[in-house]
């Protein structure tokens, strides 16, 4: 058994540093293939915070509007939408609980 352990962690270490050598090669030939080296290339996505605190995020140049969670949660319970699924879901798991509860209760009682 132990030598099976050994020889199971051994493996992961050869193909953890496999696929890390491939990630590497990968990202090198990305950079080939793009054929020239700029510094100037951003990441997608940037965030910063400005002076008034407020989070400003940018996804490929374009600015995402920002929003506010309570707000946005205060409009969902105006709506009130009804959603069948939802509904019907709860339904069968207060189902399926108490037909458990009542087998488990039976199952106990004969013993």
């Amino acid at each position: 058994m132990r030598n099976f352990f050994v020889k199971c962690v051994l493996l992961f270490g050869v193909l953890f540093i496999g696929v890390m050598i491939g990630m590497n090669k990968a990202n090198e030939g990305m950079l080939n293939m793009k054929g020239y080296s700029d510094e100037s290339f951003q990441t997608p996505v940037t965030i910063q915070q400005n002076d008034d605190g407020k989070v400003e995020t940018t996804f490929m140049g374009r600015d995402l509007p920002t929003f506010n969670l309570d707000e946005k949660k205060e409009k969902l319970e105006e709506v009130k939408a009804y959603n069948f699924f939802s509904e019907a879901g709860k339904f069968l798991a207060n189902i399926v609980t108490t037909i458990a509860q009542k087998i488990f209760e039976f199952i106990s009682s004969l013993l």
